[in-house]
């Protein structure tokens, strides 16, 4: 019997689709249909580069029987309302992270992504990185014993041309903040995703160098559930940009992944490094487009993989509300100056 091939949508036709559309032609048992964006014009220009159907009124997109799965490419603050249409029509759902702008709008994308029983995933790509899969399996299988301390670094730039040529990015309404909720979201899904749940945490953040409504440079101090300790230090203004880094310590020893790749793995039992020359190295730490697509085409076929045998995708909406939860928290903090006790 012949496997039912899955046919892509992609709404949204800004710089990081190109991603998508590129994971999507890879996989062999999946098509990429039909394209929708804001506007003709936006709409026309994708279905030349793509060779596939545009369209700019989304009830239209969303009606073809060919259509299975939808990505969503627009801009964090308007990830709702395409999430949720797919969902009534009865399509599943990958989106670009973060799953939106606000806890009362990523809890109704569930919500509603629940109740019409179709898959969610939502891309933090990061996770199917294979050097950050050993680090996650050592941690699993006790390697390091009782963690103490988890850091994430994202100490990235970007110029201010960046944020003029965009109507959305650094805005409250569109990105829901800045460098913490845009760029250093990525990072933080893994400290958390390593570390585990946040009990509490105190931040601060500003905006120190571009002329946006976000922060370009923020910090947090991290109090764990399980006793360890953590910290977060992230911005867009921090010249010329370096590779993000993940640093975690335990009891029996260390590791620092930095730009997707291992860079120290220290253990006092004197355990070695496993082959590493699967690690793909990606860091937007200058650019953001120089994030390697193949780790998008992981989590890709992953999705395909948790709708074929009817589970949940790696990272699903529940998972991708721990990092939203934090950063909602930190700006919270910084405006209130205060402790942020989690749930």
């Amino acid at each position: 019997m012949e496997t039912k091939k899955f046919g892509f949508g992609i709404i949204g036709t800004g710089a990081i689709a190109s991603h998508h559309a590129k994971s999507i032609l890879e996989l062999q048992d999946c098509k990429l249909v039909a394209v929708c964006s804001s506007t003709p014009e936006r709409a026309n220009e994708a279905s030349e580069r793509l060779g596939v159907t545009a369209y700019s009124n989304m009830t239209e997109f969303l009606s073809r029987d060919d259509l299975d799965i939808v990505s969503v490419c627009t801009a964090s603050g308007r990830h709702m309302e395409p999430i949720i249409a797919a969902a009534m029509a009865g399509k599943h759902v990958i989106v670009e992270k973060p799953l939106e702008v606000s806890m009362e709008r990523a809890n109704r994308i569930i919500s509603v992504c629940r109740e019409q029983k179709v898959k969610l995933g939502v891309i933090f790509q990061n996770r199917f990185n294979p050097a950050y899969l050993q680090l996650k399996d050592a941690v699993q299988k006790g390697a390091l014993g009782k963690l103490i301390l988890g850091n994430a670094y994202i100490k990235w730039y970007r110029d201010e041309g960046y944020y003029k040529n965009s109507d959305w990015k650094g805005t409250l309404t569109g990105d829901g903040g800045a460098a913490l909720i845009n760029q250093g979201i990525h990072t933080i899904d893994l400290l958390l995703d390593i570390m585990g749940d946040v009990e509490s945490v105190f931040g601060k953040v500003k905006t120190m160098v571009h002329n946006i409504e976000g922060e370009d440079i923020g910090v947090a101090m991290l109090d764990f559930k399980n006793g360890a300790m953590g910290t977060i230090e992230g911005g867009t203004s921090l010249y010329p940009g370096y590779k993000d880094r993940l640093e975690i310590f335990g009891e029996n020893g260390s590791v620092i992944y930095e730009g997707g790749e291992i860079v120290s793995w220290n253990f006092k039992s004197g355990e070695t490094l496993a082959d590493n020359a699967h690690q793909i190295s990606s860091s937007g730490g200058s650019d953001p487009m120089a994030v390697d697509y193949r780790l998008h085409l992981a989590q890709f076929k992953d999705m395909v993989l948790a709708i074929r045998k009817d589970r949940e995708p790696e990272v699903n909406g529940e998972k991708a509300l721990k990092s939203l939860e934090l950063i909602t928290a930190i700006y919270q903090s910084s405006k209130e100056k205060r402790v942020i006790e989690l749930k």
